[in-house]
Parts: C-alpha cells; structure tokens; sequence
C-alpha cells in the first residue's frame, strides 16, 4: 500500500474521508495505532480526527473491520473443482497469511462478539459459497470453516507474534522460523484430514 501523502500547510485542507482513516490506520498497523499517530498521517490534528471517530477503540474496531473486508477470501473453482479437502488447504493459507500480515488482528477474527456485522456476513457468505460448492449443509459449512479458521487463526497468531523475539541466537533464527512455521502447516493439515473424517464419521 503506498504511503499516504501530508496535508500540505498551505491551500485548501484535504477531506477527511472514512478511506483515508483507514488507509491511514492500516498502514500503521493495529498494534502500534494510536490517535495521534492517524492524525499525523492524514495531516491534522488528533483532536480533528476525534469528530469522526469517537474513540481509540472504535478506531481499532473500524481498522480490523477494513483489514478483514479487504481480504479476499479463497473461492473453488467454476470449472475443475478441488476436492474439499484441497479447498481447506488453500483456505488455510490464506487465513495464515492474513494474521501474519497484520498483526493484532487476531482479536477481531477469533471472538465473535468482537466481529462486526459486515464481518459476520462476510463470513455466513462464505459458508454459504462452501455448502453449495461441495454439497455439505449449511451446519456442516459451518463447522468446518470455524474449526479450520479457529485454529489456524490462534496458532498463526501464537507462532508469528513470537517470530524473531528473545530468548534465540540470531545464527538459528532464519531456521527456527521455518521450522516453526513448517510444523504450523504440518498440524493444520493433520487437522483438516482429522476433521473431514469426523464429518464422514457423521453422514
């Protein structure tokens, strides 16, 4: 994402738009957001951003909201359909790579009550598309996207919040990474076999 430009001194001063907040907010990062720091980047003052946002925490719920709508999740195919069990590997990956590009987002995925409505149809969309794609109930959609989701979510954020921090010698640490992230990959596999089973086990 480029960076944003400053509001230059002179001239007419820019809109504050909802997309810039947010553009401004996910460049920042949820981890390191604060008022002050959105303000600058947009070129105003913090107590300007205050009468479009009420608070920090409504900022921080604005941005995981952002982040999560602008991820594209996995569609299956129109013509050569993956088997489902191809589907959820690829699915995995890309809910991996989500929580390793944005850190702190982890809160916003994994607790319910924390997701916002347009996150929440997001997500029964998505369960929607893998019913009809794979011939599964709307139930069984269901289970499988969130126990896949939820544990890919919770160990991603595990492994990569812990990713080059003490105690570690910097020789072993490019390798540690991979190791850790390889096993990472390995369990969710293992997991996404074991949890097709179940759901045979049950028709």
């Amino acid at each position: 994402m480029p960076a944003l430009k400053k509001t230059p001194t002179r001239g007419r001063p820019r809109t504050i738009t909802h997309e810039r907040i947010m553009n401004a907010g996910i460049e920042i990062g949820l981890l390191n957001l604060t008022f002050v720091g959105v303000a600058s980047a947009l070129g105003i003052s913090h107590m300007a951003l205050y009468k479009h946002v009420a608070s920090l925490e409504e900022l921080k719920y604005l941005i995981a909201e952002a982040i999560f709508l602008q991820w594209e999740i996995p569609q299956p195919p129109n013509t050569v359909p993956h088997n489902l069990k191809e589907y959820l590997i690829i699915f995995m990956h890309s809910l991996r790579e989500l929580v390793k590009s944005n850190a702190g987002l982890t809160p916003y995925l994994i607790r319910r009550m924390a997701s916002t409505p347009s996150m929440i149809h997001k997500i029964e969309s998505h369960h929607d598309v893998i019913a009809q794609a794979y011939n599964l109930t709307q139930n069984q959609a269901r289970w499988l996207n969130a126990t896949i989701a939820f544990h890919c979510i919770a160990v991603a954020d595990t492994i990569y919040s812990v990713v080059g921090k003490e105690p570690i010698k910097n020789l072993n640490r490019e390798m540690e990474e991979v190791e850790m992230e390889e096993e990472f990959i390995q369990s969710m596999e293992a997991l996404i076999i074991g949890t097709l089973a179940m759901l045979n086990d049950k028709k």
